[in-house]
């Protein structure tokens, strides 16, 4: 069960989504505007947030902004706009999903639960702590932590898929089709941009090691060492 926060000012619409997650098992915690959820946020934890995007008082970019500053919650976009660039916008706020209004509410509890697969280990499994570490960089694979040089680099919940896959692939030409697949899922209504702005992200975050990253023309990427 996952305890869900749906944003959005249309009461229909959060009827709906609670209507459907209630019968998948799920709790949901209703906001009517951006203010709204933030303050939930700060006051309680959610496994994932669904957050539109035109919404009185504080818009779903600008709540998205706020959140990222203090927690790591996937969050799924909602609009009723399809337009590359708020797709693209939407995912350098650091949400992990877009979905374009009107929206199938069976679709979306598949996304939820491909995003929940993803980012949350199932109740009970136990597993060794896996690490990779080169030289100061050191990818915490069990606790979903990178650090340099000490020091925690702060990702998005995509950001840490796409680096762990990565990594994980060391050494191994990646397309950008491999990488789209495996870490935004079968799902995925994007395209290469999305990726690449991902991409363009880590290696700023990454600092002195960017160039571990490594851009092979007309393929995809690979990540050294």
């Amino acid at each position: 069960m996952y305890r869900i926060l749906v944003t959005d000012d249309e009461e229909k619409i959060r009827a709906l989504i609670k209507k459907y997650a209630i019968f998948e098992g799920h709790s949901v915690t209703e906001a009517g505007t951006g203010m709204e959820a933030l303050a939930l946020c700060r006051r309680e934890k959610f496994d994932i947030i669904i957050m539109d995007i035109m919404m009185p008082d504080l818009d779903g970019f600008s709540a998205v902004k706020e959140i990222r500053k203090h927690s790591n919650t996937p969050i799924i976009m909602l609009s009723a706009r399809g337009e590359e660039y708020d797709r693209i916008h939407g995912f350098e706020t650091g949400i992990d999903d877009y979905v374009v209004k009107p929206f199938s509410s069976k679709e979306l509890m598949m996304r939820i639960d491909a995003i929940m697969k993803r980012v949350k280990k199932p109740n009970g499994e136990t597993r060794a702590h896996e690490t990779y570490e080169s030289q100061e960089l050191v990818a915490d694979f069990t606790a979903r932590k990178l650090t340099i040089d000490g020091i925690d680099i702060d990702l998005t919940p995509k950001e840490y898929d796409l680096i762990f896959y990565m990594i994980k692939n060391r050494g191994i030409a990646l397309s950008r089709e491999n990488l789209i697949t495996n870490v935004w899922g079968y799902d995925f209504f994007g395209d290469d941009r999305t990726l690449d702005t991902h991409i363009k992200k880590l290696r700023k975050s990454l600092g002195d090691y960017s160039d571990r990253i490594t851009t092979l023309r007309g393929v995809g990427y690979r990540f050294e060492g």
